[in-house]
């Protein structure tokens, strides 16, 4: 079900997220710096809230990021879905994440009619080695 270019462009992605799920702060809290053919990339703005006792971005800060990037390059592919949900996420936590802002790197191993696969990758801007790596799955609704 791939085809040669996204169905949304990362400002349409944006203006759906904000209409279905305010609740995230697209823009504000999750910020939508790219989508492309099976992939996405975003920055958690990092916040006070973000933060754990010890000033590390907290795990579930990094659980949401990675959570929302994969959503995003699936929605880039398939285009306005808000019905499409997790169903398994694994996030492995490599390294502790300095205080500040987070990107995530996404990649759709698969994407078929019912589900997608996809690979993400957490890490600090300007850095390349990784802070956390997760991949997850998730339901696609029939259309």
């Amino acid at each position: 079900m791939t085809s040669a270019a996204a169905v949304m462009t990362r400002d349409e992605v944006e203006v759906f997220l904000a209409r279905e799920f305010p609740q995230i702060g697209i823009g504000e809290n999750f910020i939508l710096e790219a989508v492309g053919l099976m992939s996405a990339r975003m920055r958690l703005a990092a916040h006070d809230r973000n933060l754990r006792p010890g000033g590390t971005i907290s795990g579930p800060a990094m659980f949401a990021l990675a959570d929302v990037t994969l959503y995003v390059a699936i929605l880039a592919q398939i285009g306005p879905v808000a019905l499409a949900v997790t169903t398994n996420l694994n996030i492995n936590f490599l390294g502790r994440p300095p205080p500040g802002d987070l990107v995530c790197d996404c990649k759709l191993l698969k994407l078929g009619k019912r589900l997608a696969v996809g690979e993400v990758w957490l890490h600090a801007p300007g850095r390349d080695e990784p802070l956390a790596h997760a991949t997850g799955t998730y339901s696609i609704p029939p259309r």
